[in-house]
């Protein structure tokens, strides 16, 4: 059946370069292209992020390059490796460049795609699960609830040169997404809750920080916009993580899938209890 799923799917070709997403972690979230890519490769060339178990996927003989950059550590620089691909394109590699999550979710895809379009590379997107989704699906967390939001804000809490982004108009989205999911901002988590609480956020709403989100490591925090800057600093918990802030959380206590597994008992109305439902 697998087999007859990858029949019809395009090839990786030499002289290409596939840029895919391997979702937040757990490899039973690849895509069937994701994952025919990865048996394909004569190179993968990886970040930090990415679960080493997908890497298993590959054949023995293909070259396997780190590329991770890491917040505060040593790191390639991002247009050394947009060369690095095309320098293997060129040599006529079949070329995968595995990022964790979606290559176009803060994940540096669109800049060495255009890297690609400059020294006319012929490339593929491979789509991937957002850890914003899949990693707070892991915890239990819907990013969208018809009793709570209609909208929902993703955003990275940190720029390139590793601040928290001015160019954000915090007022707005804290006044106007009843959800709010962030990438990288677990570091920045004292000045980002000042300003959505400046924005009117109250100090009582409900945070989560979902760290090594979807494997074996993942752990949550949950806690309030108000103490979530001594919660992080107390449960000494790192980054990755994914930050949510919103009622949604409050469903953690109705929908922690993985806790049940571990025989946590799930809340049938976690609303009830709270009392309090944002529409």
């Amino acid at each position: 059946m697998i087999d007859a799923a990858f029949s019809h799917l395009p090839a990786l070709e030499p002289g290409s370069v596939w840029l895919v997403g391997a979702g937040p972690g757990d490899p039973g979230l690849l895509t069937l292209l994701a994952a025919k890519g990865l048996s394909e490769a004569d190179v993968i060339v990886h970040d930090a992020l990415v679960n080493e178990e997908c890497l298993a996927l590959a054949r023995p003989e293909t070259l396997v390059e780190y590329a991770g950059k890491r917040g505060g550590k040593p790191s390639a620089k991002q247009r050394d490796i947009s060369l690095r691909l095309v320098e293997l394109a060129r040599a006529g590699k079949k070329v995968l460049r595995l990022k964790g999550g979606d290559p176009f979710v803060f994940g540096r895809g669109g800049e060495e795609a255009l890297t690609l379009v400059e020294y006319n590379i012929p490339f593929r997107i491979v789509p991937g699960i957002t850890a914003g989704i899949g990693g707070l699906a892991y915890a239990g967390i819907p990013v969208t609830h018809r009793d709570i939001n209609h909208a929902v804000t993703f955003l990275t809490g940190h720029d390139s040169s590793g601040i928290v982004p001015d160019r954000i108009n915090w007022e707005a989205i804290g006044r106007g997404s009843p959800v709010i999911v962030m990438y990288m901002a677990m570091k920045h988590i004292a000045e980002i809750s000042a300003r959505l609480m400046a924005a009117g956020r109250l100090p009582s709403e409900p945070v989560a920080f979902v760290c090594n989100a979807a494997t074996g490591r993942q752990q949550v925090l949950e806690t309030t916009l108000g103490e979530a800057t001594e919660a992080v600093a107390v449960s000494g918990l790192e980054p990755p993580a994914v930050v949510v802030v919103g009622e949604v959380v409050r469903l953690r206590a109705s929908l922690d899938w993985l806790g049940a597994l571990a025989g946590r008992r799930l809340q049938p109305d976690p609303f009830r209890r709270s009392g309090k439902v944002r529409a």
